[in-house]
């Protein structure tokens, strides 16, 4: 039992200095993005997305019937905004989203569809934007009572 106890402590003293490299050498490679630690800052040239709302409920439908919203956002930021993609949770959930950059100011959509086939009960969905904003990702939701 002692002998396991000193290999276990051995490995464990390897493994601690064998993952250290150079110190202070990960601190040098970190991603530099002034609006990071701070939030939103002014003086920065970033683009901000705002929602009009971040969540929509279809109510009650019936199974099979396929839906979809548009969420209407702004860029209320000072650089242009460029959507890279949106994942959804559900292979019954799609997002269709621009592919040009949206200029300060200016304002777009983003379509969520819902196919409810094969669905029953309370369903929520998310559809999580990726974007050039801080922070990089926004979780928009879609909801619905099937029958």
């Amino acid at each position: 039992m002692k002998a396991k106890h000193s290999i276990f402590l051995i490995s464990l003293l390897l493994l601690a200095t064998a993952c250290g490299g150079k110190k202070g050498a990960s601190d040098v490679d970190l991603i530099q993005n002034p609006n990071s630690a701070q939030g939103y800052n002014e003086s920065q040239k970033m683009p901000r997305i705002t929602f009009e709302t971040d969540m929509h409920d279809f109510g009650q439908l019936m199974a099979g019937e396929n839906i979809s919203y548009s969420f209407k956002f702004t860029n209320t930021g000072n650089a242009d905004l460029v959507i890279s993609g949106c994942d959804a949770s559900c292979g019954c959930t799609v997002a269709d989203y621009p592919r040009e950059r949206i200029a300060p100011g200016k304002t777009g959509y983003i379509t969520v569809s819902f196919k409810s086939q094969g669905m029953s009960g309370y369903q929520v969905k998310e559809v999580t934007v990726a974007s050039n904003t801080q922070p990089a990702r926004t979780k928009l939701r879609i909801s619905a009572t099937v029958r």
